[in-house]
């Protein structure tokens, strides 16, 4: 269903709970225990994981090169609500793990078109999660222009990369004093938080990115768990230990599927980080994006608590 801006007659969309906005990527992932080709990426992982939970609101709005849009379709049969924004190239990654899932290295191959508030415009909703992939693929322009529609969220490890040749290099976000205050949740790990800060406490870490005026900070910590920081309050989520190490690709994507689902639906920080845990949990056991259900997130802390 869509209502009309009287003022172009151009179509904008009902807002949605939450609206996921990144590139679709097709990624090479070589892991100790397999090497295949998959559609990746933040708007990837984040969509399909909400896919498999009950009752959430949510839309993607992507950019992709024609060569990827059968994943769209895949999406598209699997009732999740999308937008494509036509790019000349789709980005292809290259991500190598080794034995230590916390570790990994990448090429970048391609890169797609920015997006930009023009193309954005007519896109609505009550939380806009930026996924994210390279530093140019959000302006400054973008996050203030959606921070008058909603809450903005990013996941900040885009920010960080440069791509020099194909190698990716990780640098400071250049303009994250500016960009802080029109953020309502940043999310990174340890290391992006490190280039981020200059700190490796987590906890003066997320303090100075209060400081600095984002609200409400997320700070996933690979085995060691996750620290939310929000009202002046740190909230510590222990991590769930997961069946096996397979696939660590995407893991912060559905954390924050997770966190955002359970948040939408009134869940404090605690619970949201700890359901959000979970879900990662069940995703490191498989290749691929999160394939469980909320009843099996449930199970895994449940049993978590048990032991």
């Amino acid at each position: 269903m869509t209502t009309t801006d009287n003022s172009d007659c151009k179509p904008v969309s009902a807002a949605a709970d939450i609206c996921c906005i990144g590139h679709i990527t097709l990624d090479k992932v070589i892991t100790p225990q397999f090497e295949a080709h998959m559609p990746g990426g933040t708007a990837y992982y984040f969509a399909k994981a909400l896919q498999n939970l009950e009752n959430s609101n949510f839309k993607l709005v992507t950019s992709l090169g024609e060569t990827e849009l059968a994943t769209v379709d895949e999406l598209r049969s699997a009732g999740i609500n999308i937008e494509v924004i036509p790019s000349r190239k789709s980005v292809y990654f290259e991500n190598k793990y080794g034995h230590d899932m916390n570790d990994r290295s990448q090429r970048v191959l391609a890169k797609a078109d920015p997006f930009t508030v023009e193309k954005l415009r007519n896109v609505n909703a009550h939380i806009f999660h930026l996924g994210t992939l390279l530093a140019d693929d959000f302006g400054l322009d973008v996050i203030k222009d959606l921070s008058k529609r909603g809450m903005v969220a990013i996941d900040v490890q885009g920010y960080l990369r440069k791509v020099e040749g194909e190698q990716v290099v990780a640098v400071d976000y250049k303009d994250k004093l500016e960009a802080l205050p029109y953020i309502t949740v940043l999310k990174a790990n340890e290391k992006e938080m490190e280039v981020l800060t200059g700190c490796t406490d987590p906890h003066v870490a997320a303090r100075l990115l209060a400081d600095w005026g984002c609200k409400e900070v997320i700070l996933t910590l690979g085995d060691r768990g996750s620290l939310i920081y929000a009202g002046g309050q740190f909230y510590e989520i222990p991590a769930i230990e997961p069946e096996a190490l397979v696939d660590a690709t995407g893991c912060g994507d559905t954390y924050m599927a997770g966190y955002f689902y359970k948040r939408s639906h009134g869940a404090g920080y605690r619970e949201a980080g700890t359901f959000a845990s979970a879900m990662c949990s069940i995703k490191l056991a498989c290749k691929g994006p999160f394939n469980g259900t909320e009843k099996d997130v449930d199970a895994m802390i449940e049993k978590s608590i048990t032991k």
